[in-house]
């Protein structure tokens, strides 16, 4: 078998473990979003949060290996930021902004709320000029 071919036959025998991934990314990606549609509170979702999914612009391979990051743009009214996630085998990391990071040991609503007011405050702080600490590590 030519390494031509080997490339051919290990990408296609772990295409489900990979699909598999990346659901779960967009999954933690959509949440995030349903997180900040209601940052306003119960019974007042905000119409002005929208979510693309898209390749991950700094990724070089296609289809991304395993553990590689999936990427969504947000848009927060006027404020767009690209969110960045992927799986390392026991938890989400990802990243957004110009500095901010996130780990996610579980998805809950919970956390994924946490998450949300978490990329506000560190967006907030950018626009306003602060120097507000990035990241806060692991959410649960």
């Amino acid at each position: 078998m030519s390494a031509f071919d080997e490339l051919q036959v290990v990408i296609r025998r772990h295409a489900a473990s990979r699909q598999a991934e990346q659901q779960a990314c967009e999954s933690v990606l959509s949440g995030l979003y349903q997180a900040l549609r209601t940052a306003s509170g119960p019974g007042l979702p905000l119409n002005n949060v929208m979510l693309d999914l898209l390749p991950d612009p700094a990724g070089r391979l296609r289809p991304p290996p395993a553990g590689a990051f999936h990427a969504g743009w947000l848009r927060l009214g006027v404020c767009e930021v690209l969110v960045r996630v992927r799986w390392t085998g026991d938890a989400f990391h990802g990243e957004f902004g110009p500095q901010g990071t996130f780990q996610l040991t579980a998805v809950s609503d919970d956390a994924l709320k946490v998450l949300a007011r978490q990329l506000l405050r560190e967006l907030t702080a950018t626009y306003a000029g602060e120097d507000l600490a990035a990241g806060s590590g692991a959410l649960n």
